[in-house]
């Protein structure tokens, strides 16, 4: 297992390295000048123009932009902000609350997701199973934008149970609705993995044989099948975290929450590419060590893989 742990970390360096290289490629060798950009639409004084290129370090080849970045990098250093706030402090205010949102509509996704497909699975052809593939389909076939602005119509404006936006994101309570509409896609897609895997797995030999031994119905269930049958959802969870972290700026935007969403959002308007990176690095980490977990988890599912 250690081995294996170590050889997946060794592959995840060329990863993390060549993801943030495309990164900050993208956001210094686009059109626009970001210091210019500063001044808006009045025209910026040559003389100060060019003192702040040289105190922020733009006024060296990009290449040499890079290196500096990469070196401050690997010092836990994100760089600053066109106004000269430091990007780590730009993170440390937004990701929590990203994260929060994150991890709400994971555990919405897995709970609802796996129980409904579990049911499903269990009701193969029958009415239950009918309704969840066409519900389901509804829900992949709905862009989030516009799942987002109906829950917001339905659950603020004509029922009133809600408000239209988040006031407090810190508070649980407000980030409910915005973190359904976020894992709405995932939890469509979970419980048909879980409704296909359980479907298939329930005709499979060894359900037979716990069958025969005569064991309780509901250790059949969730020790054989259930066990056997995660293994591609698990899969998917694996990435979906990191797609939610992602994903999470569209939601954000549209019920107002002061997370990762907003702060890209000001960020690419204004050209700071220091802070599309630092916020991008962070994502990027945070899908190798889900990947990784998912690796991991699989051993526990599945007694039958083991790791060298």
């Amino acid at each position: 297992m250690g081995r294996f742990v170590a050889r997946r970390l060794l592959q995840m360096i060329p990863v993390f390295l060549g993801t943030v290289t495309l990164i900050f490629l993208m956001t210094r060798l686009l059109p626009g000048d970001p210091a210019a950009a500063m001044w808006g639409d009045k025209a910026a004084d040559p003389a100060q123009l060019a003192a702040f290129k040289h105190r922020m370090g733009l006024d060296v080849p990009w290449y040499e932009q890079y290196y500096h970045y990469m070196i401050d990098l690997f010092q836990g250093k994100f760089g600053t902000t066109m106004s000269g706030r430091p990007v780590i402090d730009v993170i440390t205010d937004a990701l929590p609350v990203t994260v929060r949102l994150a991890l709400l509509a994971f555990v919405i996704e897995i709970v609802l997701g796996v129980t409904i497909g579990l049911f499903a699975g269990l009701r193969r052809g029958k009415a239950f199973d009918k309704s969840t593939l066409i519900l389901t389909l509804l829900l992949i076939s709905i862009p989030v934008p516009v799942l987002g602005f109906i829950f917001q119509n339905v659950f603020s404006t004509q029922l009133g149970w809600v408000t239209p936006t988040v006031q407090d994101s810190e508070n649980l309570g407000q980030l409910v609705l915005p973190a359904i509409v976020l894992g709405s896609l995932s939890l469509a897609y979970v419980a048909r993995l879980t409704r296909t895997s359980i479907a298939e797995n329930i005709k499979a030999d060894y359900m037979r044989t716990a069958v025969a031994k005569g064991l309780p119905k509901r250790r059949v269930i969730g020790t054989h099948l259930m066990r056997n049958s995660m293994i591609p959802v698990v899969t998917f969870l694996g990435t979906d975290l990191g797609a939610l972290m992602g994903g999470a700026i569209v939601t954000e935007g549209i019920f107002n929450v002061k997370g990762v969403g907003n702060a890209l959002y000001h960020a690419i308007n204004l050209n700071e590419g220091a802070t599309v990176s630092g916020f991008v690095v962070v994502l990027v980490l945070i899908y190798l060590a889900a990947s990784l977990i998912v690796d991991l988890l699989y051993a526990v599912l599945d007694p039958r893989i083991r790791y060298a």
